[in-house]
């Protein structure tokens, strides 16, 4: 059986003198061409938009312009694995390790969150996209599927089972490209696919790779495929041949990321695990031998993404920092060693990652820029294929001042040496922030200590929401052993950093489930807290989190209340209409004329226009019912059930044109056919009514029949919004069979169940707002009390958290991929969202903050026994010799003590303020050991007990109270003459 979707409250506690920027590393990067901004994501879910302050190129410049952050928002609640931009870079889209795939549009005009427009069942891996100006996105994951999303939020649109064919497959996406339709995957399978974008269909495979394929491009006529694997190989490889056609070995170390801005793939730019980049040529090389790689810089770290534009390449890391590196120039001049006995040719296979100083030089101070020999990489081949045979029109003049065949002929003639990479610094970094990377939660479940990237240690406290004391750079193991406490709580949250913060996560399974006595809990104000008060741990943080909505819906309430008993009183308070209306006298022949000259005399005329024709005298034209309504827009001679039919059908064509923005209207208005019981009774009844009863129909089966027509309609399945049974009776008196009676019941009974509640937070606001209702059509018109019931202050304490602690409402779908937020805020700010977190939030959410309930729950008891200690004090047994007892797991040993005391002495017919606590002269011990009296039973257990089966307790006499340490025959156990009967 399927698992229920469950929601989840997170929180998650600022860093402090936290500014902006990433916290740990980054994995994405996309470069905004047109608008001069660089975008990152990073394994804290951040995505930030940065304005490099990027100037006219200068080869010379030690140093570039720094960049400053224009925008950051909380994308994700976990690693944002890849981004691309699109719509002609006017639409980000995240993959993350949450499942999910977003896109925020960073230049509209209001603040915008990233909307979800998918979801996987596991970590999103890649991304892909056509064209600048496509109008969906692909994405891969390590649920083996690759799914093509539609960008205006239509959902999914192509599902491919990327190993659905392969026996035993592994299947996961790790690396994801598109160009037209063709589409290729690869992952730690070592396998190539390429697939039909448009039918999902696969077009072929490669196979040749031997460990994970990391990244993969397609050039633009989409016969070319590079595929970079962690078997430390760059493949090329061609679709009309089926075949690898190269393979590229520059890199000593796992490949991990490969970028290229030219349609033909000729300059490509390539990353490694050992952070080497390299930057390899390929334009107007005729053969593979004849193009060059450059080492263009040495990160200490591996790169796990590079792009280049404007002439810089950027890198990300697993730090936090961005960093920018001057690229190689098109117009550099390969600089050649006067003695060539001095340089080494270079090999990937015996080179070191270790890097040498070096920088570009200039001749005189002018000239072009130089690259040193050692920068340069051989680029070894296992195939004399030709790839790129029409030449670049500005590749002839590249390093003209050395003839590339030369080149290689010098090259061969050296020995080998340690590569030495272009820079050896970056021009420019993008300054990172310090996230946390471990945890651990203390046995009082309210304090977290965490270690963060620069090895600091803190300590948390999440009821407060703030860090309480800092310890420096220290080991997080040292640091637990002075600050832990011997006590046992309920785990009420989960607590996690992966996203460099602290976030606490609370369920409503167990978020309930841990109290604590508020006098361990340091509180400021503890006038109202009763003697060994408990306060829950989850609704104490949740009452305060959620602070400002609660006022929020307690002035709306009011405002609710206000307004529906003004309307519920401007309809009592109608005059009530004339018994009889009198008609003037008049002795008109059947001949004469029927309009009178006196327009006042004229007969009201119907809705529809038509006249209505004159009734009998004493009928009683004045008294409104429904079946007297429908005479006036049918024919007067037609029979009264098929009127009824009529109103029916009339009523059912109505709801049928209703919408969903009519539910206040249409719930709340007086309906001019009904009339309701008080009215009834404050009119009198008129012979025409006791006449006409045989005539009329029975009001249960017409709102039987009305009710089953309306039914039949999409508003009615939708909004049932029916009034409770006695306002559908009519103003006729009509005494049904006991039968007709029992069916009323029971329809009333249904007409309640008819009244759809949300299942989320609102449903618990339209209870309230039922019963306010209810009460007015009772004909309760005193003031209405408010239904809306927070907790007191003595239940829940005075709380202050961080206005910008960010909260999160959550549904964890199992079935359709985990954890989706639906609302993201702050304490601030939730307030003002009311109307969001009312759709977004939990049911039990609104019970606890608006009327203080929590879900039931058996309370967790612990067993144990208690005797006396040796003897020494009379047994709390009863006459069966039973010691056996259980309580409340939080029940403290002084409460024990206050049990054995009530049971062992008289107690005093007046209280003495001055006498002594049970606690001050009656001990507990356990295994020996003498138990404090703030001690709960769970610490027992867990701490000292620390075997199954029931806790064994033994209480006795510190002699504070002498008249206690007495034996049954009222002597002092002193005395020489008991002291052989006291067992020992």
């Amino acid at each position: 059986m399927a698992r229920k979707a469950r929601h989840r409250i997170s929180y998650v506690l600022p860093l402090a003198n936290s500014s902006g920027g990433h916290r740990l590393g980054v994995n994405g990067l996309a470069c905004d061409t047109e608008n001069s901004a660089l975008y990152s994501g990073g394994r804290d879910g951040l995505i930030c938009a940065w304005i490099p302050d990027v100037d006219e190129v200068n080869h010379y410049d030690e140093k570039a312009p720094p960049s400053t952050l224009h925008n950051q928002i909380q994308a994700h609640t976990h690693w944002v694995n890849d981004i691309l931009l699109t719509r002609n870079d006017t639409a980000l889209v995240s993959a993350s390790s949450d499942t999910s795939v977003k896109v925020w549009r960073p230049h509209a005009q209001e603040r915008q969150i990233p909307a979800t427009i998918g979801l996987h069942s596991d970590y999103v891996k890649c991304l892909a996209s056509p064209g600048s100006n496509a109008d969906w996105v692909a994405s891969g994951a390590l649920d083996h599927k690759i799914r093509v999303w539609d960008l205006d939020g239509a959902g999914e649109r192509l599902c491919i089972n990327s190993g659905e064919d392969e026996a035993n497959a592994k299947g996961s996406v790790y690396a994801l490209s598109v160009r037209g339709s063709v589409m290729a995957s690869g992952g730690p399978e070592s396998i190539v696919r390429l697939w039909d974008a448009r039918s999902g269909k696969r077009i072929t495979k490669f196979v040749g790779h031997t460990d994970n394929i990391r990244d993969i491009l397609i050039n633009q006529d989409g016969d070319t495929v590079m595929t970079a694997s962690s078997d430390q190989t760059v493949k090329v490889w061609s679709v009309t041949a089926g075949r690898c056609m190269y393979t590229l070995s520059m890199h000593n170390d796992s490949v991990w990321s490969l970028y290229s801005s030219h349609p033909q793939l000729a300059i490509i730019y390539s990353s490694d695990r050992s952070g080497l980049v390299v930057k390899t040529d390929l334009r107007g090389s005729s053969d593979w031998d004849e193009g060059l790689s450059f080492c263009v810089a040495q990160e200490h770290e591996g790169v796990t993404k590079v792009i280049a534009t404007g002439g810089y390449v950027w890198t990300a890391t697993s730090n936090s920092s961005i960093n920018r590196w001057r690229d190689i120039p098109q117009d550099a001049e390969i600089q050649i060693p006067d003695q060539p006995s001095h340089y080494h040719r270079y090999s990937a296979s015996s080179r070191s990652r270790v890097s040498l100083p070096s920088s570009p030089t200039a001749v005189n101070g002018i000239g072009k820029p130089k690259i040193p020999l050692s920068c340069v990489l051989r680029i070894p081949s296992t195939s004399g294929y030709q790839a790129f045979r029409q030449q670049d029109s500005d590749a002839a003049a590249m390093y003209s001042s050395v003839n590339l065949r030369k080149m290689s002929e010098a090259m061969a003639e050296q020995d080998f040496a340690p590569v030495v990479p272009y820079q050896d610094l970056p021009v420019a970094t993008i300054q990172g922030q310090q996230g946390l990377i471990k945890h651990i939660m203390l046995n009082d479940k309210r304090r977290v200590l965490t270690l963060d990237t620069a090895g600091e240690v803190l300590l948390w406290d999440l009821i407060r929401c703030i860090p309480v004391q800092a310890f420096g750079k220290r080991q997080l193991d040292d640091v637990l052993d002075e600050v832990n406490t011997v006590e046992s709580v309920a785990n009420w949250c989960t607590v996690d950093t992966r996203t460099g913060r602290l976030a606490c996560i609370l369920e409503e399974n167990y978020c309930f489930d841990a109290e604590m006595y508020a006098d361990e809990l340091h509180l400021e104000e503890t006038g109202e807290l009763k003697d060994d008060q408990r306060i829950n741990l989850g609704k104490w943080i949740l009452r305060y989190l959620f602070a400002r909505l609660v006022e929020e819906e307690l002035a709306r309430d009011e405002v609710y209340r206000r307004q529906l008993q003004l309307k519920y009183s401007r309809k009592i308070q109608r005059a009530p209409a004339p018994p009889v209306i009198q008609l003037p006298n008049s002795k008109l022949g059947p001949k004469q004329n029927l309009r009178p000259e006196n327009d006042s005399l004229i007969t009201p005329r119907a809705s529809d226009g038509n006249q209505v024709p004159m009734m009998t005298p004493g009928l009683g034209i004045g008294v409104a019912t429904p079946h007297a309504g429908l005479a006036m827009n049918g024919v007067s001679g037609a029979p009264i059930t098929d009127q009824a039919s009529n109103l029916e059908k009339t009523s059912s064509s109505l709801g049928q044109s209703r919408t969903s923005t009519d539910k206040p209207k249409d719930y709340f208005s007086a309906n001019p056919n009904v009339t309701t019981v008080s009215d009834q009774q404050a009119r009198p009844s008129t012979p025409a009514e006791d006449s006409s009863e045989a005539s009329t129909q029975s009001p249960v089966d017409g709102d039987k029949e009305e009710k089953t027509k309306e039914g039949t309609t999409l508003f009615g399945k939708r909004f049932r919004m029916n009034f409770p049974k006695k306002l559908g009776r009519i103003s006729v008196e009509v005494k049904p069979p006991a039968a007709d009676e029992k069916a009323e019941e029971s329809d009333k009974s249904e007409e309640k169940e008819e009244r759809i509640i949300e299942d989320n937070f609102l449903g618990t606001i339209q209870r309230f707002r039922y019963g306010y209702e209810e009460l007015l059509y009772d004909g309760s018109f005193q003031p209405l009390p408010s239904a809306i019931n927070p907790s007191s202050k003595n239940e829940t304490p005075l709380l202050e958290p961080p206005l910008h602690t960010t909260i999160i409402i959550q549904v964890d779908r199992p079935d359709s991929g985990g954890v989706t937020d639906l609302y993201r805020g702050t304490v601030r700010s939730v307030g003002h969202d009311a109307d969001l977190v009312e759709r977004a939030g939990p049911m039990w959410l609104g019970d606890l903050l608006l009327q203080n309930q929590t879900p039931h729950k058996e309370i967790s008891k612990v067993s144990f026994v208690l005797l006396p200690y040796q003897d020494q004090l009379p047994s709390i047994a009863g006459v069966d010799g039973n010691s056996r007892l259980n309580a409340n797991r939080m029940l403290r040993a002084k409460k024990i003590c206050a049990y054995v005391a009530e049971r062992i002495e008289p107690q005093p017919e007046h209280l003495d303020p001055n006498a002594l606590k049970p606690e001050e002269y009656l001990e507990l011990y356990c295994q020996d050991k003498l138990v404090s009296p703030n001690t709960t039973l769970a610490t027992l257990r867990a701490y000292i007990w620390k075997t199954g089966g029931d806790v064994v307790l033994y209480y006795k006499s510190n002699g504070r109270k002498p008249e206690l340490e007495r034996t049954l025959t009222g002597k002092p156990l002193g005395d020489p003459s008991v002291a052989e009967g006291v067992p020992f």
